[in-house]
């Protein structure tokens, strides 16, 4: 995950790194031993989380500018 960040020059969280180290452990036990429901859950997450952060920090800087006019 690292090297594929470092790569495309991504940033990354702590909560990518364990929940996605925590899948891979799990995958190598036993490929049902991940809840692939849930995993589908999380990643779906990740995609979300960054046009969902765009659009706060538009409004609120919308709010911002409004109110200082």
């Amino acid at each position: 995950m690292f090297v594929s960040a470092f790569l495309f020059k991504a940033p990354i969280s702590t909560t990518h790194v364990i929940t996605s180290a925590i899948m891979g452990v799990g995958a190598t036990k036993r490929i049902n031993a991940v809840r692939w429901g849930v995993a589908k859950n999380i990643v779906l997450g990740w995609f979300i989380t960054m046009p969902a952060a765009a659009v706060v920090a538009a409004g609120a800087f919308w709010l911002v500018d409004l109110a200082f006019l």
